[in-house]
């Protein structure tokens, strides 16, 4: 299954395409057009694939607080794994997307999270998979029957509370996967505030991969997240708990478990931020 325990090789994959025991999930998205994703699905995929909406699958209604993408309720998402024909524990189940592991990152992060550990990130994508002229179609698989029971493991999860509670913590990193220029509040294209939890340290979610979206190697890795292996937990959080769990993804390939998703994220912390007369900002 490749060099890491998480992801696997396009060529692995095309060997075990025809496998009932695997099943395949397209995860692209944009946030800027909710629609596209399932477009491009319908238009072309990876032969035998599903596709799960960040929006409509990934992610639960907006409130005031608890950030752009709640995590879903578990109950209609465990059903919609069951329509794919996956058996908790038994079904191996390979996500993709095109975005550098993006969206997919946020399945593979809760699949996990419900209980689920057979679970692998396509590296490369969709792009690396069209290079090698892989089997492609427009068919949408028929449903089929899984059966998959939710045991959430809330440890991995964590709320605006125990994140102010850790913030001072010298056993805890905050880690923001935002780009740099968020993080430093010098632009914010989405939230109505910009800055970043105080406290909190960077690495940019796309550190871990190379432009044609590989993930990068265990040594580059363990280079780039060096600062913080000392801690005996880090929180990680973005803008709203979605390409926060790429950074979960390469710290679980070097080893690194004790992670927590704050999944709220910068989108929830600045709720709380927002007054009537006006925005507080804080960096």
């Amino acid at each position: 299954m490749g060099q890491h325990q998480s992801i696997v090789s396009a060529e692995w994959l095309n060997d075990n395409l025809n496998n009932p025991d695997i099943k395949i999930i397209d995860c692209r998205f944009r946030l800027r057009d909710a629609r596209w994703g399932y477009q491009q699905y319908n238009h072309s995929h990876i032969k035998n694939a599903y596709y799960l909406d960040l929006n409509d699958h990934l992610s639960q209604v907006v409130n005031a607080h608890g950030g752009r993408h709640p995590l879903p309720d578990n109950q209609l998402l465990t059903t919609k794994l069951e329509t794919i024909g996956i058996t908790k524990n038994q079904t191996t189940v390979v996500v993709y997307d095109d975005s550098r592991f993006a969206f997919c990152a946020r399945l593979w992060w809760l699949l996990r999270y419900l209980g689920h550990h057979q679970v692998f990130i396509l590296d490369g994508g969709w792009q690396n998979w069209q290079r090698h002229n892989f089997p492609t179609d427009d068919v949408i698989p028929r449903n089929h029957q899984g059966s998959f029971i939710a045991e959430p493991n809330f440890d991995s999860v964590i709320d605006i509370e125990g994140v102010r509670q850790a913030q001072l913590s010298p056993n805890i990193a905050i880690i923001d996967a935002r780009s740099g220029d968020r993080h430093l509040g010098k632009t914010e294209p989405i939230d109505p505030i910009a800055g970043s939890i105080p406290h909190s340290h960077n690495v940019f979610w796309q550190e871990n991969t190379t432009p044609e979206g590989f993930l990068k190697s265990p040594s580059q890795l363990k280079s780039i997240w060096q600062p913080y292996l000392k801690y005996p937990e880090i929180i990680a959080y973005c803008g709203s708990g979605v390409t926060a769990c790429v950074n979960i993804f390469a710290l679980q390939t070097i080893g690194y478990d004790n992670c927590k998703l704050y999944v709220g994220g910068w989108s929830d912390w600045c709720s709380y931020l927002v007054k009537s007369e006006g925005f507080i900002s804080q960096h």
